[in-house]
Order: C-alpha cells, then sequence, then structure tokens
C-alpha cells in the first residue's frame, strides 16, 4: 500500500505543521494496522485448507472428556477418509482419521473424528487424504466437524489398521477413546436384541447372551451387579443409514423377510466398522457387511415332553377382535385394523395349533365376556377351522360378563377328544386381589382315558409398568422393577384361594400357569415355591431358561408350577422359542412398513405371532 501526503509549502502556521503530524501518524498507524495488527488478529484463525500445512490434531478437538474442549471454534484437520456415507439414505457425512493412532501419546483421546456436510463440499473417497476446515460441535454426544468452509484433497494415504476392541468393555465410557476410529471386536458376537432392526435398521449385540438380571441372580447386590455388567456388554450395529423404517432391512444379508430372520442368539465374527455414538449409545457403522450365523435357529415344533397330556400357557399379546362382527377397529389395544387383526390370527392359529396341547391357559385376551361374538369365541372358532380332522377346541365360560375390570383377561382353551371339564370353574373375584391385577381362572379336567383329575389355574399378574405406582410398589431399586409387592401379595392371595379347593375337585393335583411378570429369582416366585410348588420350567429347562427378551436382556416372566402331589406326574416341560427371538418387525402389524414389506415381512407361520414364548408341561396322570 502506497499513501502519498500533500502539504501546502505555504502553510507556516504551527496548527498546519500539527496537522501534517497527524496525519503521518494516521498513515503510520494504518501500515502497522495492515501489516502488523492483521497477522495477530488472525492467529485464532485456522489457516485455510493447505495440503502439508500444520492442521490442528484430532486429538486436540476430541480431548480426554466425553465433549470437546474447542466446542465453537473453526479448526482445519488433515486426515483419511476412513468410512464415506453420503448421498442417498446415508448419514450425510464421512469419518475421518489421523494416521498416527498415538499422536499425543495418550491413549484416553481419539484420532478419529465426524464430518457433517450434508451439503457435499467435495465428494470424498474413503482412503482419500484431505484437508477440512469446519466448526467443531457434539451432537448427542458425538463430537463432530459441522459448517463445512473447506475440502481439499491431498491425495491417498493407506487406511490406518482397526483398533481391536473387546467386549465387555473396561468402563463406561471406555469407547470414547475410539470414538470415530475404525475399530475391529475379534470375538464371536451375539445378537441380543433386534428390537430395532425395522424400525432403524439396528441390532444389539454382546459377548454371549445378555439375561434380565433376576432371571440369573437374586434381587438387590447380586442383580445390580449383572446389570452393571450387561451396560458394559452391548455394541449396537447400525445400517450406516439415517432412514427410519428402511426399506430393504440389510441385515441379515441378502435382507430381512419372513423367511431369512435375524433371531437373537445368532452370531457375528469379525465385526469391523466406525464407531460412533448418539445419546450415550455407541454404535458400529459397518466398514465391512457382517456375516450372521444362524447359531439359535428357528425350532419347526415345541419341545418333545412324553407324557399322554400337554398343558400350555401363552400370552397373546392383546387378541382384540373389534365388535366381533369385522369392524370396531381400532380397539384399546391389539390390531388397528381388521386386516391386521386377520394377519394376527392367523399366526396365532398356527401357534396354537403348533402346540398340540389338550388344555392352553391363555394371557391377555379382550375382556369382552365369553358369548358368541367374543374373542376368546372367535379365537376358538380359527383353531377348530385349522385343526386337523379328528381335533376339537373349545373353551371354558365360567358364566360372567367380565373377569375383573381390566381390558384383557385369561382364558383356557381344552381339547374335546382328550380332556373333559369336571364341574364348574372358578374366579378369584377382583377385590380379593391386589389392585390392577387380572382375576385368575381356574378349571378342573378329567383324561377321558384314565378319568384321572387336575386343576389348571392361569393367572396373569401385575406387569411392571411404574405407571401410577406408589409407595412400596415403586421401584425399589432391586431389580424386581415396580409393582413387586403387588405381584407377591397377588401370589399370596391365590395360594390362599386354591388351597380352598374353589372348583370342588377334591383333587390335590394343581397346576398354576401363567404370565406373572416376575422373572424366577424375584418374590412372587419365591412365595409360590415356598407353598411347596415347583418350578417346573426351571426344573427340566435350567437356568437361563427364557420366554420374553426387554432392552435386549432375556428372561422367563411365564411360568408352571405343579402341587407337590402332581409334581412326580410330570414328564416334562419347556419353552417353544417362537418369538421372544424373532425381530419384532416380522409381527402382523402392517403399519410403518412399504407396501412390499406388509407382504415380504409376513407368514401365516407361528413365528412371531406373539411377544411372549409360549410353554408347555407333560403329564402322565395316575
Amino acid at each position: 500500500m502506497f499513501l502519498a501526503l500533500r502539504v501546502d509549502p505555504g502553510v507556516r502556521c504551527h496548527g498546519g505543521y500539527q496537522l501534517n503530524r497527524i496525519l503521518l501518524w494516521a498513515v503510520i498507524a494504518c501500515l502497522v494496522g495492515v501489516f502488523v495488527v492483521g497477522p495477530i488478529a488472525e492467529r485464532n484463525v485456522p489457516e485455510p485448507c493447505t495440503c502439508g500445512g500444520e492442521p490442528t490434531k484430532i486429538s486436540a478437538i476430541q480431548g480426554a472428556g466425553s465433549r470437546s474442549p474447542l466446542i465453537g471454534e473453526t479448526v482445519t484437520v488433515s486426515a483419511v477418509v476412513v468410512a464415506e456415507y453420503a448421498g442417498g439414505d446415508g448419514l450425510d457425512d464421512y469419518f475421518l482419521q489421523e494416521e498416527d493412532r498415538d499422536a499425543d501419546s495418550d491413549p484416553d483421546t481419539s484420532e478419529g473424528i465426524f464430518v457433517y456436510d450434508p451439503d457435499g463440499s467435495l465428494d470424498v473417497e474413503v482412503g482419500e487424504l484431505v484437508c477440512v476446515t469446519g466448526k467443531v460441535a457434539e451432537y448427542k454426544g458425538l463430537t463432530e466437524l459441522r459448517e463445512i468452509s473447506q475440502v481439499r484433497e491431498c491425495g491417498r494415504e493407506a487406511l490406518p489398521s482397526p483398533i481391536e476392541v473387546r467386549l465387555p468393555i473396561p468402563e463406561g465410557g471406555w469407547l470414547e477413546r475410539v470414538e470415530g476410529m475404525r475399530v475391529r471386536f475379534p470375538q464371536e458376537l451375539t445378537v441380543t436384541d433386534t428390537y430395532g432392526l425395522g424400525r432403524y435398521g439396528e441390532v444389539t449385540l454382546s459377548n454371549g447372551r445378555l439375561y434380565c438380571p433376576t432371571e440369573v441372580a437374586a434381587p438387590g447386590a447380586e442383580a445390580e451387579a449383572c446389570m452393571a455388567s450387561n451396560v458394559l456388554n452391548r455394541i449396537v450395529l447400525d445400517d450406516g443409514s439415517s432412514r427410519q423404517n428402511p426399506d430393504p432391512i440389510l441385515y441379515p444379508s441378502p435382507g430381512l423377510s419372513a423367511t431369512n430372520t435375524l433371531r437373537d442368539g445368532y452370531t457375528v465374527r469379525g465385526l469391523e466398522g466406525v464407531l460412533t455414538t448418539i445419546s450415550d449409545t455407541y454404535m458400529i457403522e459397518p466398514t465391512v457387511d457382517p456375516e450372521f450365523i444362524a447359531a439359535n435357529p428357528r425350532p419347526p415344533a415345541p419341545p418333545d415332553l412324553d407324557g399322554r397330556l400337554k398343558v400350555a400357557s401363552f400370552n397373546v399379546e392383546n387378541y382384540f377382535n373389534g365388535d366381533g362382527d369385522g369392524s370396531g377397529f381400532p380397539t384399546g389395544r391389539g390390531a388397528a385394523t381388521h386386516a391386521d387383526f386377520e394377519r394376527q390370527e392367523a399366526k396365532l392359529v398356527a401357534a396354537l395349533i403348533g402346540l398340540d396341547a389338550d388344555v392352553i391357559g391363555l394371557a391377555e385376551i379382550e375382556n369382552d365376556g365369553f358369548g358368541p361374538g367374543s374373542a376368546i369365541a372367535q379365537l376358538v372358532s380359527g383353531m377348530n377351522a385349522a385343526a386337523p380332522s379328528g381335533t376339537s377346541y373349545a373353551y371354558v365360560d365360567p358364566g360372567v360378563d367380565r373377569l375383573g375390570t381390566d381390558q384383557i383377561k385369561v382364558a383356557i382353551v381344552y381339547r374335546i377328544e382328550s380332556v373333559e371339564p369336571v364341574g364348574d370353574p372358578a374366579v378369584l373375584p377382583a377385590d380379593e386381589l391386589p389392585e390392577m391385577n387380572r382375576p385368575p381362572l381356574a378349571q378342573t379336567f378329567a383324561e377321558r382315558s384314565s378319568g384321572a383329575e387336575f386343576t389348571v389355574l392361569v393367572a396373569h399378574l401385575k406387569s411392571k409398568s411404574p405407571s401410577r405406582a406408589h409407595g412400596p410398589d415403586r421401584d425399589q431399586g432391586d431389580g424386581q422393577g415396580c409393582w413387586n409387592r403387588n405381584r407377591t401379595e397377588a401370589a399370596e392371595a391365590i395360594l390362599s384361594w386354591i388351597e380352598t379347593d374353589p372348583t370342588g375337585s377334591g383333587d390335590p393335583d394343581v397346576l398354576i400357569v401363567g404370565d406373572l411378570n416376575a422373572y424366577p429369582n424375584e418374590d412372587p416366585i419365591a412365595t409360590i415355591q415356598d407353598a411347596s410348588y415347583t418350578d417346573l420350567i426351571d426344573c427340566y429347562s435350567g437356568d437361563e431358561s427364557y420366554t420374553y427378551v426387554y432392552m435386549g436382556e432375556a428372561g422367563r416372566l411365564d411360568h408352571a408350577f405343579a402341587s407337590a402331589s402332581l409334581t412326580d406326574q410330570v414328564t416334562g416341560a419347556g419353552v417353544w422359542h417362537i418369538n421372544a427371538d424373532e425381530p419384532p418387525v416380522l409381527g402382523y402389524e402392517s403399519a410403518y412398513k412399504s407396501k412390499g414389506q406388509i407382504d415380504s415381512l409376513y407368514r401365516d407361520d407361528p413365528y412371531r405371532s406373539s411377544d411372549h414364548d409360549p410353554i408347555l408341561v407333560g403329564l402322565e396322570l395316575n
């Protein structure tokens, strides 16, 4: 910059001389501002992307904590593209990683970062060395660069080797040190939850199957330790897409369908990808297509239990038939449309016929009476239409309009050819139970071939839902959830009632079945066992049996207990794993599915006919 000063030589007064001095200093100040002050002010602004420059290290951006120490600052980084998901249904981003794993000699800091660039400043490819300028931000726990102002290609580099990660991780937050980096799990990991598979394309994996704490441990300190261990032993496999309700659903290859399932208990080896996080959930965005192994295949038939008779228990997940005449949908629970109801019924009938049981205790049937248009009447009608020749079913009618006041009830179905009801059924009045428990139903049966009698009692205790829980029924933090006291008192009431011989049979052979909403080590189950009843599933199937999966943890909410006199007449007990292990998206519902998926994800078979697995007991009556 050049400035010319013109001073009139005729001006000799002091004031004129002073003016010239002021002008001169102004020019000097201007020159200093351009050549000195300007560069000083720009020291906080990063150099524009220049290959081979001095970028900010990614480890400095990530920091050793859960949040970046540089949030809001504009930085320039230089690193290799290790994964790219831009365009289409991708994540509109890519991941960068510096070549030197320990660039700052701090194992607690990551050398990888997520770049959010939905506008696509530059089409990048995996293996390219790029220089990127953007603003540091945190999005739901993920450190990222956004508001990208410059991206420049700087050649190609070999990808950094993936970091080996094993489950369980040493402590909470440990994965933060490899956020945004290439990782590899050398273990064989197990599918432990597919709840989000249809909705988000997500699969939860763990090192071995995860079980509900009170399935395998006593309430209190042991259950709390199990819970803490489970938290450290899971990782979510994502599908590299931000789309909800994906079509196709990628896992398992070549895509999920009613005949190509991905069950809990399947395994995967050599999982490899980039580690990311959202809302405290760590996820793997795969860079190598995972190959699943069908380590827990669909069982084609129930377990073989011997015995002349079989008794089953099945929670049918809100079977509601509208007005009983094809209309009245949606109802308070269950299917939203008549078309979905027909799909639901077809699956349930396939499962119920497949059980080949002589007596079946049901839970979550619509509490709409026992008349011709009732839900139980329609379900049994469907069973009879599908039953093989020579087999027919009926249901127990207690002669009341409703069982309690809840929307759902229990019911009993029996095979006419093998057993017949003896005497009248009995119902424990709701006012003799703690609040919000469904009244249990009991019926004595006689085996037609021998005349031997036994009584079946089906119960459905209060759920663990925190809704309206109060006082001692709140979650006590011991692993038993809400309403534990309520369920325990309900178990006591049922035991006292059955001791009065409510069906008038005079026979001590009693089988208690149903969804007790309690896992094997919880107080309600201990209460029944303390009354000399044998836990048959535990006896014949051993520990770690399950009928339900919640939040990736398997456990048994459905039970069968034999009285002391009946226990020696039991030939076996087991679980038919047709539901709990299956992805929920394979159920009957049409919502959140494309037109093609409504067909491809559905079959009128037993698999995912409910969210609970049915249980069975074999009997050889004396």
